[in-house]
């Protein structure tokens, strides 16, 4: 009887688990007009799901509160204002559903970015990781920070192109508690950081001098850079952070440097105890480095 495809079902299933047990109770009596009784939790969802006409009309229900869809699309990976109203949220989450969270690995091949060309150092005999990991920072920081509406620049060509297709971001922060977030996928790699300074309005200053800065090489192509740095919003400094990017060269973008992985941790003022921000080093030893760069 359900009119929905197998990912908005996936992602209904997802939402309707964090309601409370009488909601969802109460939301099955309402689809079925009473004409069902369910004995439990599962069984309220499999027939809320049954009985929906289409996810739109599901996610308008006034069970399905505001609070749970945005909960459902920050787990996903999609950055949303906290003061969003619901019926942006619900036009979000149809769009999410309706491309299947599919990364068009063919739709950036075609592209010549103007960026990219500053990150197209070739990886020839003999070539400095530590230089190419200054030229990469310098590139990448400047391209995130651009999208920070209070520095009042005109925003640079961010987006997924800048990725590999299976670039996977591992986020930590520890601030008055301690928080790990991961996402798979260039869009959604993509969108994260995006909303670090879009939506969230940091800056990230980055270290781009030893001990603040280091690069390896992998005899497999891959390079690491691992940078640390200070984050700012307006004139306030809020902590410290580590990030380190798996490189790979694109053969189909003119050998241009694409990130294949990144981690970053974050670390509040009050996670710092005190300690001295003005140029961060990095805590990574070697050996965690070369474990990070042997992937």
């Amino acid at each position: 009887m359900s009119g929905l495809s197998e990912t908005e079902r996936a992602g209904c299933t997802k939402i309707l688990k964090f309601m409370s047990k009488d909601d969802l109770l109460s939301l099955s009596d309402t689809v079925t007009s009473k004409m069902i009784v369910v004995e439990n939790v599962t069984e309220a969802m499999e027939t809320i799901i049954s009985f929906t006409k289409n996810a739109e009309e599901l996610l308008r229900r006034k069970k399905v509160h505001r609070d749970l869809i945005f909960k459902y699309l920050t787990k996903e990976g999609v950055a949303m204002l906290p003061s969003t109203e619901k019926h942006q949220l619900v036009k979000r989450t149809l769009e999410l559903w309706s491309s299947g969270k599919a990364v068009d690995d063919n739709s950036h091949l075609d592209e010549t970015s103007e960026t990219t060309d500053s990150t197209s150092t070739k990886a020839e005999v003999g070539f400095d990781p530590l230089v190419l990991g200054q030229q990469f920072c310098q590139w990448f920081f400047q391209l995130l920070n651009s999208q920070n509406p209070s520095l009042g620049q005109q925003p640079q060509d961010w987006g997924p192109q800048h990725f590999w297709p299976d670039v996977k971001l591992c986020l930590l922060s520890r601030t008055s508690s301690e928080q790990t977030e991961e996402f798979l996928g260039a869009e959604l790699v993509s969108l994260r950081l995006l909303a670090l300074t879009k939506e969230e309005r940091l800056l990230l200053s980055p270290n781009l001098e030893p001990p603040g800065l280091r690069g390896l090489a992998s005899p497999h192509g891959l390079v690491l850079v691992a940078v640390a740095g200070t984050i700012h919003r307006d004139a306030a400094c809020l902590g410290i952070f580590e990030q380190t990017f798996g490189l790979i060269r694109s053969p189909l973008e003119n050998n241009s440097w694409k990130i294949k992985f990144v981690n970053l941790k974050i670390r509040g003022q009050e996670a710092l105890g005190g300690a001295e921000m003005a140029a961060p080093a990095l805590t990574y030893n070697l050996v965690e480095l070369q474990l990070l760069c042997g992937r």
